[in-house]
């Protein structure tokens, strides 16, 4: 009796099994957007009186979304990656675009249109940078030097799909300055290296730094008119120990031109603000500035 009873109880965990196992997972409450471009500009000038130079640009990049919505849980995922060149006759192959972007919100309803929220993010490069106006031949930046993470804590307002507004009173960021040479400057705010009367070094300069503040990030994308979107993405961080009035800012803008299924034109400015990084100009001055970025293009791009 108890081999029957035994050898059915087995048979019934197989067939269980077997049933999961064809059974395809619930994917219903997930919403995955991939979307991959490549855009390029070009200019070619001969005997042009008023100057200039010939040039070709080459970007690309890959933008994948996976958001999560069931019942109280939101979970927002995203991915984003770029890279670019840019040659220019007598100045030769320069990098105009480097990012990696990395953001996941993990949200859980408190009211209409808030989540008690956390958010975790991450930012670097792939390849090394360069000051070309200054020195074209000594790195200013590397991968993962420096990298940015982020975790906050706090209240989300989404009240649709089309606006996200993160309040952390309590946020921890971390800058990583992984290439010793950098770290040694004190670049991106860790501390430098200590040398003795001589010049040589006594403590090698700090790979890390954590600050402890405030954190906010507001998402606002729209279809403005048929084929032309818009998309501001702004974070704001304070640290509460070191100088709390220094409010680093990162605001991008992209508007996006639908040509047709397959073609697309892209306009995009980027502004940033960190009082711990210091820029070098044309004229030796030394200290943290506004940085701009714009760059507009025309591509193809495939959605899946």
């Amino acid at each position: 009796m108890f081999t029957k009873n035994l050898t059915l109880m087995i048979a019934t965990l197989l067939l269980s099994g077997s049933v999961m196992a064809i059974t395809p997972p619930d994917t219903s409450y997930w919403h995955r957007t991939t979307e991959a471009g490549l855009t390029f500009s070009q200019s070619s000038m001969t005997n042009w009186a008023a100057g200039g130079s010939n040039s070709v640009a080459v970007s690309t990049y890959l933008n994948v979304l996976m958001n999560y919505k069931k019942e109280n849980v939101n979970w927002d995922n995203s991915l984003e990656l770029g890279y670019g060149m840019l040659k220019t006759e007598g100045l030769g192959l320069r990098k105009n675009d480097d990012k990696i972007n990395l953001s996941s919100k993990y949200g859980y309803r408190a009211a209409e249109n808030w989540n008690y929220s956390a958010l975790l993010s991450f930012k670097s490069q792939f390849a090394n940078g360069y000051a070309y106006d200054v020195n074209d031949s000594v790195a200013i930046s590397r991968f993962l030097a420096p990298a940015y993470i982020l975790l906050g804590v706090g209240m989300d307002y989404k009240p649709n799909d089309m606006l996200s507004i993160f309040m952390s009173p309590l946020s921890a960021r971390v800058t990583l300055v992984t290439d010793q040479d950098l770290a040694n400057a004190g670049a991106y705010g860790v501390d430098k290296a200590v040398y003795d009367a001589n010049g040589d070094m006594i403590t090698k300069g700090s790979n890390s730094r954590l600050e402890v503040g405030a954190s906010f990030k507001m998402l606002y994308k729209k279809e403005i008119i048929k084929n032309v979107s818009f998309q501001s993405t702004l974070q704001l961080f304070t640290d509460y120990i070191k100088d709390p009035q220094n409010v680093d800012m990162d605001w991008e803008v992209i508007m996006l031109f639908k040509v047709n299924q397959f073609i697309q034109a892209n306009l995009n400015t980027h502004i940033l603000y960190d009082h711990d990084i210091n820029i070098t100009t044309k004229d030796g001055s030394i200290g943290p500035r506004t940085q701009f970025k714009e760059v507009f293009g025309l591509g193809f791009v495939v959605k899946f």
